[in-house]
């Protein structure tokens, strides 16, 4: 089973390199960024109404110009400094991507949002979609800027546990075995909604030769693993901090784990979010061939 080595981001020769001459300085998206936080942060707190029902997407656009603007200036490259396009793509991918979770959320019934005013159902769907289109960018976004700190920066090695083609299936059906657990019994086995995708879909990546983070653990390599733990964890602070106070919300309803909150979301609950990076990561490597041009390289965790 092939692993895809990926070297740590560095300065070193990327500054260079023709296929990073843009017409602007990428850096200069962190100012951009930074504006539109400062701006949509107050008002989706504390702004008029109905302007601070419409906040979500430009302040989770200018956080993630922020994390791209900070990792360009600390390593010479980023996810829109590499491909403008390819970039623009994965927000066309996180909308769908996350109405697959809203999906299971119909049979789990963890979460509900809280609405200023009554959408009608093209008008919701379409400012919801807007919302969601964030999410991926801001989860690999914020995986390459961590990527550019130690310990995140190399590789993270332990004793590699080989995994053959019938180990893969096997983790296939554990997958699926959870999907089907979380659909049958939700009350009980609504945290497998946050793993499910991850052994279905990383599996099918490692046996279709694609990239695979299974085929990563099994050499001996945890470095990518890590990185996007840490960055679900980031993300999930952030989307939790800036929910709290805004119009529209989201609050959970949890069984069992619903003590001591963090904000709106119970503390065990910031254990979904790691995984869920995961799943962001092994649905790209799934459909990049499809999306992206052979050469297009959007991402770099």
């Amino acid at each position: 089973m092939q692993v895809e080595r990926t070297a740590p981001l560095s300065a070193a020769g990327h500054r260079d390199d023709p296929a990073l001459r843009l017409p602007w300085d990428p850096g200069r998206t962190l100012w951009v960024g930074c504006a539109l936080v400062a701006v949509f942060w107050i008002l989706s707190w504390f702004g008029p109404e109905p302007l601070r029902f419409y906040t979500f997407f430009p302040l989770w656009l200018g956080y993630i110009f922020t994390v791209d603007g900070i990792t360009y200036r600390r390593s010479g490259t980023s996810l829109l400094a590499r491909d403008r396009a390819g970039f623009a793509g994965l927000f066309l991918l996180s909308g769908p991507f996350w109405w697959v979770f809203e999906a299971m959320n119909e049979r789990l019934d963890n979460w509900f949002y809280r609405l200023p005013i009554e959408f009608s159902l093209p008008v919701y769907g379409f400012l919801a979609s807007i919302a969601f289109s964030t999410v991926i960018p801001a989860v690999f976004g914020t995986a390459e800027l961590l990527r550019t700190f130690r310990p995140f920066d190399r590789a993270m090695r332990l004793p590699p546990l080989q995994m053959r083609r019938s180990g893969l299936l096997l983790l296939m059906a554990s997958g699926v075995a959870m999907l089907l657990l979380v659909i049958v019994f939700p009350g009980q086995a609504f945290p497998l909604a946050w793993l499910s995708l991850f052994f279905i879909v990383d599996p099918f990546n490692a046996l279709r030769g694609r990239r695979s983070l299974i085929a990563q653990v099994s050499a001996g390599r945890w470095d990518t693993v890590v990185c996007l733990f840490a960055a679900g964890i980031t993300c999930g602070f952030f989307w939790e901090m800036w929910n709290y106070w805004s119009v529209p919300s989201w609050e959970y309803q949890v069984p069992y784990v619903g003590f001591l909150k963090i904000f709106e979301m119970p503390i065990l609950g910031f254990g979904g979010f790691p995984p869920f990076a995961l799943e962001c990561f092994v649905m790209y490597v799934a459909v990049r061939r499809w999306f992206w041009r052979a050469a297009a390289r959007p991402i770099s965790i």
